[in-house]
């Protein structure tokens, strides 16, 4: 659906767009949408063209790849931010897949509007430049990661982050445990001797609950880093 005047406020407050001005962003937001899906909708898949770009306003989105009927959980989307930027501003097929994991909202911009708003606006430019810019260090904490630490610590570090994200020390896993433990490079075999170990150091895992009963011990294991936390 077209964007109400009431959905401005909240776009605005989005850092792909903080630095605009009021008309430039009235003219792009004339031409995008905000969408509502709900779990387990597919937006996005590997292979075609890009459409559209996609933002998470409110929700979570799953970007998988499959390969012989296998599916493998590449990066988890939380608002604020957008996904697959890049195969918009190279008009390049998607490397990879998108559905979301709960109800979510999605904000929808044409990407050939993308590409001409980024050619014309300067403010709209740097916001596109800092939105690369951040995937591409998020991708390098996922590289460090999977080089520099075992599976339990990064199990261990996955779930210090989810209960920062969520504000409480009990959080419900937003995906199956088996797509959780692909993601984090795992097997499920190996995901449920990672929480068993966890359990030493104040971790409970009751089916897709996980709750934190002695936060400083677990981080005191995982040893989380500063530097890859922005």
């Amino acid at each position: 659906m077209s964007l109400r005047r009431s959905d401005v406020p909240s776009i605005r407050a989005l850092p792909l767009f903080q630095q605009m001005s009021e008309q430039a962003l009235a003219d792009l937001m004339a031409q995008s949408m905000l969408q509502r899906f709900p779990a387990r909708a597919d937006l996005i898949r590997e292979g075609e063209l890009p459409d559209f770009l996609y933002i998470v306003v409110e929700g979570a989105v799953d970007l998988y790849a499959t390969r012989d009927g296998e599916e493998t959980t590449i990066d988890i989307v939380y608002p604020p931010s957008s996904f697959i930027l890049a195969a918009v501003m190279r008009d390049e097929p998607w490397l990879k897949s998108a559905r979301t994991l709960t109800p979510s909202q999605i904000l929808m911009i044409p990407s050939q509007v993308v590409r001409d708003t980024f050619s014309r606006d300067s403010a709209f430019a740097r916001g596109i430049v800092d939105e690369l810019a951040k995937r591409y260090r998020a991708v390098t904490r996922v590289l460090k990661n999977d080089r520099m630490r075992s599976s339990t610590e990064r199990l261990a570090n996955w779930i210090l982050g989810m209960a920062q994200r969520a504000g409480s020390n009990a959080f419900e896993l937003p995906l199956e445990k088996r797509k959780l433990a692909s993601f984090l490079g795992m097997t499920p075999e190996s995901y449920s001797r990672s929480i068993a170990v966890l359990e030493k150091h104040g971790v409970r895992s009751q089916g897709a609950m996980i709750t934190i009963d002695d936060p400083a011990g677990l981080a005191e294991f995982a040893k989380p880093s500063a530097i890859e936390a922005d």
